[in-house]
């Protein structure tokens, strides 16, 4: 476990998180991850901790409105989603690319889980991920 920081580009939203980088991280295919091309890691809400900026942050909910993706409504950069899922209970996904000051290798080094959003299918990965 490692303490990482976080934050949009301008600055306005700051968080901090622990978790183990080298143990996974998602994407997934349904449409705004897609869009996105969300990449993230998965951290229970207990090892999360909004710093600064909750009144800059604006939150989009779509479809089964499960997942609340939150942004900076000053630069617009997604810095986290909460969600609640089957077998992880409360989380909150840090999005990889708000990460400061963490290392390529480490990244590089970091497993990817494919989740087949787009067919509410969390436990098979989709059969194409070249594109995410």
């Amino acid at each position: 476990m490692k303490s990482y920081r976080g934050s949009c580009h301008c600055g306005a939203v700051r968080y901090e998180a622990t978790f183990d980088l080298a143990a996974g991280t998602v994407k997934c295919n349904c449409s705004i991850c897609t869009k996105m091309r969300f990449w993230a890691v998965q951290v229970p809400v207990a090892r999360f901790r909004l710093v600064e900026g909750a009144q800059a942050l604006g939150e989009y909910r779509f479809g089964a409105r499960r997942e609340g993706h939150c942004f900076c409504r000053v630069c617009g950069i997604n810095v986290f989603s909460k969600g609640e899922a089957v077998g992880i209970g409360a989380f909150v996904a840090v999005t990889v690319a708000s990460l400061d000051e963490v290392a390529v290798e480490e990244l590089v080094g970091a497993p990817v889980r494919y989740i087949d959003g787009l067919n509410d299918n969390w436990v098979t990965a989709p059969g194409e991920t070249r594109h995410l």
